[in-house]
């Protein structure tokens, strides 16, 4: 099989001699062409060529969620088209690797090769759902092109404290989950729509022709899968039910008070895959293919765990069967 490894060299988990025994070790059973990505953006130009070359038939993304997210985005740089497109297969090598472990992927570069390449021994892969994001027509927005996601997109507080994070990042500090946790409390303490939310959520109403609208909301996660993400190796699901082989699921707080915020926060930590959040300030929504976010203001917009900058309205379409992974 004729396979192309995008490596990011700046990986979190990886040193360089890890990264040269797992490419001896791809290379034994593939048809292997390397490439190491040089500036942002870079692994999503090398998966569209190699789309567009039309003799890759696989893409391996060795690198944290952020790398995965660029491949995938070049792997759909024309559409999607599981049958024709190259396989995509991840080896994580960042810091928490949502992804890959949703896929059920071990969380550990040496161990992830291993499975990858029985994987492919024995011709297991399987096709999943993404989730797209755009500028809405009519919107400020509406010139922003369309981004492809694999596990979660966020506007307002959590995409809030994905930018403080890299801000640090850029500052030198290293990924650590007591970062996340600092970054959290500085975002809600800095938070200026705590008391009364400034999101407009608006979705297809059941009677075919009409829209349905839920107002005044503080922050919303929309998940492609679940978990959402992790604390050290502790699983957090806003949205349980979120899965590959569905559409979009949305979490959603009306209010970011002291109190709500500790409250669901707990709830949180304590969420298992058969219970999320809930509660009176709680919106759960599963399996939308299509639905709008607008903002009274310009907010924070994160995808994959890479901030995006200030939005004031997005649409996102839940695309079921868009790419073909080995597992």
């Amino acid at each position: 099989m004729r396979a192309l490894l995008v490596v990011n060299p700046a990986a979190t988990t990886t040193s360089a001699r890890t990264r040269e025994v797992l490419t001896h070790a791809l290379a034994s059973d593939l048809k292997l062409e390397v490439a190491e990505t040089q500036y942002r953006g870079h692994a999503r130009d090398l998966a569209r060529q190699a789309t567009e070359g039309g003799e890759t038939e696989l893409v391996v993304a060795l690198g944290g969620d952020g790398t995965v997210n660029e491949v995938v985005n070049g792997l759909l740089a024309n559409g999607p088209d599981p049958e024709s497109h190259p396989r995509l297969a991840v080896v994580p090598g960042g810091s928490t690797n949502v992804f890959a472990r949703a896929l059920g992927l071990p969380n550990d570069v040496v161990e992830a090769t291993g499975a990858l390449l029985d994987a492919l021994r024995d011709g297991s892969e399987r096709t999943i759902g993404l989730g797209l994001a755009s500028g809405t027509p009519g919107s400020e927005d509406e010139g922003v092109p369309g981004r492809w996601f694999t596990f979660c997109a966020g506007f307002g507080f959590d995409a809030g404290v994905v930018g403080r994070v890299e801000q640090q990042r850029e500052r030198g500090k290293r990924s650590t989950h007591a970062l996340y946790v600092r970054q959290v409390v500085r975002q809600f303490l800095g938070e200026a729509n705590r008391g009364r939310g400034v999101i407009t959520l608006e979705r297809p109403g059941g009677i075919e022709g009409t829209t349905e609208r839920v107002e005044n909301l503080a922050l919303a996660i929309i998940c492609n899968t679940a978990p959402w993400s992790y604390l050290g190796n502790r699983p957090i699901y806003p949205s349980p039910d979120a899965s590959f082989d569905t559409a979009l699921d949305l979490f959603a707080l009306s209010k970011l008070s002291s109190g709500a915020v500790a409250r669901y926060a707990t709830q949180l930590l304590a969420s298992t895959p058969q219970r999320g959040p809930h509660g009176r300030h709680a919106l759960s929504l599963h399996d939308l293919t299509n639905f709008t976010l607008h903002s009274q203001v310009p907010l924070p917009f994160q995808m994959d765990g890479d901030h995006l900058g200030l939005r004031t309205s997005v649409t996102f379409t839940g695309v079921r069967r868009a790419l073909r992974v080995i597992v």
